[in-house]
């Protein structure tokens, strides 16, 4: 059967990007390629070689920040992660690494606005298109900046609802590195989308609650403590563990007894108080439905919209935990 296929070169390259709408790019603000040696602006450009072992083998670890209002929330506790992540899976860190804190800042400045995503990645580096690790020269790095939508004021208000994933859940070693292989968060995702929900949790093989595609969860025991599923088989959410630190006056106060990291069965939470999700772009939500069981009283809870404004407040005024920007 004859196909009539173009033939790309040096010559029409640029030609061959566009002019097309891809209205999915209209958030990309900005990208730092070390393959690239430099920042992009243009969508289109935004571009990572096939060979990498990021691409054909999921092979690398990512990071995903917040700037809030200027300033990059907790930016040095994501790096941390994405340090451990990478040294997880003998990953090598690449030169430009060494300046990737000015690399971040000198990116936002270049996305033109103060609140957005900061999406870091590492990668084994392009080099092949087997699985061995051994024939990419150099790591990269990749820094995404994107336009930030916030999580309808709805879902704050009125709470959402959450649905139990059939998805197995990953092993302790890869559940605790934030690999750039998501294939079972794809799946939980679009899992929830295709059941009415937007958000799904899995549940590990002795009925303990896991995380979401991209969320810790927590609850208020009927008992009265916070309580969250361990970090030994669950990503450690920088968002879950900062709100836990911040529970810590809750507990001062008398308003909770404690906070525990525990083994959650379907039962604890069906009969608690209040459940939550936590994450980088959705800062805390209530959930008011699990899985076709209403929760507490089937509205946001006390506990909820305390924590919810102790982080609120800790993103805008935290003066440690924010990094400043020099804005012209």
């Amino acid at each position: 059967m004859a196909v009539n296929l173009r033939y790309i070169n040096r010559e029409n390259f640029f030609s061959s990007l566009g002019p097309k709408e891809r209205q999915w790019q209209d958030d990309y603000l900005a990208m730092y390629s070390s393959w690239q040696q430099g920042v992009v602006t243009e969508p289109t450009l935004m571009l990572v070689p096939i060979d990498d072992h990021l691409v054909h083998r999921g092979d690398g670890v990512f990071d995903v920040m917040r700037c809030v209002n200027g300033s990059i929330y907790q930016m040095e506790s994501h790096l941390k992660r994405l340090e451990h992540s990478a040294r997880a899976i003998s990953l090598d860190f690449p030169p430009e690494y060494d300046e990737v804190r000015d690399i971040i800042k000198n990116l936002v400045l270049a996305g033109g606005e103060k609140d957005r995503i900061i999406r870091t990645i590492i990668s084994r580096g392009p080099g092949g298109f087997s699985t061995n690790p051994f024939e990419c020269p150099s790591s990269q790095l990749y820094i995404n900046i994107v336009r930030y939508h916030q999580v309808h004021d709805k879902n704050y208000k009125e709470g959402v609802s959450v649905v139990l994933s059939k998805v197995p859940i990953k092993e302790s070693f890869f559940a605790t590195i934030k690999s750039c292989n998501y294939l079972q968060n794809v799946l939980m995702k679009m899992e929830a989308i295709n059941a009415g929900y937007k958000y799904s949790v899995s549940i590990d093989d002795n009925g303990f609650l896991g995380e979401g595609s991209t969320e810790n969860i927590g609850i208020v025991s009927e008992d009265g403590y916070i309580k969250i599923p361990s970090f030994e088989n669950t990503l450690a959410g920088t968002t879950a563990k900062r709100v836990i630190e911040l529970a810590d006056s809750l507990v001062k106060d008398k308003i909770i007894k404690g906070i525990r990291f525990a083994g959650i069965s379907l039962e604890d939470v069906y009969l608690s108080q209040e459940v939550v999700l936590m994450g980088t772009s959705i800062n805390i939500l209530p959930v008011v439905n699990f899985n076709g069981k209403i929760i507490g009283s089937g509205v946001p809870g006390p506990i909820y919209s305390k924590l919810s404004y102790l982080l609120w407040k800790d993103m805008h005024e935290n003066r440690d935990l924010l990094t400043e920007i020099e804005w012209k």
